[in-house]
């Protein structure tokens, strides 16, 4: 019976996850692969196209994190990553499909709160701002043929970002890493054709999933 009881106790301890807590004064550093999911909302085209708009879709990327412990429980975290997204002409331009692309380059500063920073599993929560640049703005030949040669220009958006997340113990230094943050980006985006410019209030607001696994110092 003691040999059984020793060998479960044992067994336990295998299993269990070797705790890589962070604390004060501790660094970490994360790579992700998100998924860059908008919430987007867009007026019409304005003056010219009115009950046209547009969309932007999905994307899916790497991305890096940087975390500073202020305490075992309070955290500063940096976000890094930039996604290409196709644009889609809706209402009265949706017969042309794609009418544009973009980069979108939203660095995001958080302070979070970590749950039980002395557990294998520790739960945090955190809120911030970011400032988002858009470049590598281009139309395509379905909108330039439609309307004649055109340009895009997207302006920088400042907004507020909430997070919520779990890291989860792989070794003493390594761990796992799930997280979500909404993003507010709100901006304007002009479309230049000839002397014409009509422009168009775009809200991307996007939803940020990701996975993958973190390194502490």
């Amino acid at each position: 019976m003691r040999k059984l009881i020793l060998a479960a106790a044992l067994a336990t301890t295998a299993l269990a996850p070797i705790s890589a807590a962070a604390e004060a004064g501790d660094f970490l550093i994360r790579g992700r692969i998100i998924g860059v999911l908008p919430n987007d909302d867009a007026s019409g085209i304005m003056p010219a196209f009115p009950g046209g708009s547009v969309e932007v879709d999905n994307a899916f990327v790497p991305e890096v994190d940087f975390t500073y412990f202020f305490t075992n429980n309070i955290a500063a975290e940096l976000i890094l990553a930039t996604s290409p997204h196709d644009i889609n002409g809706t209402g009265d331009i949706g017969g042309l499909g794609q009418v544009g692309e973009v980069w979108v380059l939203p660095p995001t500063l958080t302070v979070q709160y970590h749950f039980n920073p002395s557990g294998p599993i520790r739960p945090y929560v955190g809120a911030g701002i970011n400032y988002t640049i858009f470049y590598g703005e281009d139309t395509t030949s379905s909108l330039n043929d439609a309307i004649g040669q055109t340009s895009l220009d997207v302006d920088p958006s400042l907004g507020w970002a909430v997070q919520a997340g779990v890291d989860y113990d792989i070794t003493e230094k390594w761990f796992a890493n799930v997280d979500v943050k909404y993003i507010n980006i709100e901006t304007e985006a002009i479309l230049r054709t000839g002397v014409a410019a009509n422009k168009v209030d775009l809200d991307i607001n996007p939803l940020v999933v990701g996975i993958g696994v973190g390194r502490r110092f």
